[in-house]
């Protein structure tokens, strides 16, 4: 074997490790679009002027929750691939 090639164990960690960064963004967006739907439904079925302020909380919430999560994904995103570079240089004991 290659020093380089990646053995399926190291292969399947590193999909496991994609799948839950996707995983986790698309919470993100979920829980941003729950905090959207919560401000329209405050917005439209109360209607009350003063209630207004509620319902741009809401708003505000599901665009922070959906920056942060699309930032989190392009940071670990990143990482993931640095560190893939770095699985298939490791020198093994046997090796030797």
């Amino acid at each position: 074997m290659k020093q380089n090639e990646l053995i399926l164990r190291e292969k399947l960690a590193i999909q496991r490790t994609i799948m839950a960064n996707q995983t986790t963004f698309l919470a993100f967006v979920r829980t941003g679009l729950y905090f959207f739907v919560a401000g329209l439904s405050i917005h439209n079925l109360l209607g009350l002027p003063e209630q207004f302020w509620a319902a741009r909380i809401f708003y505000m919430g599901a665009c922070i929750l959906l920056v942060m999560g699309t930032v989190n994904f392009f940071i670990q995103n990143k990482k993931i691939r640095e560190s893939k570079k770095h699985i298939g240089n490791v020198a093994w004991k046997h090796d030797h």
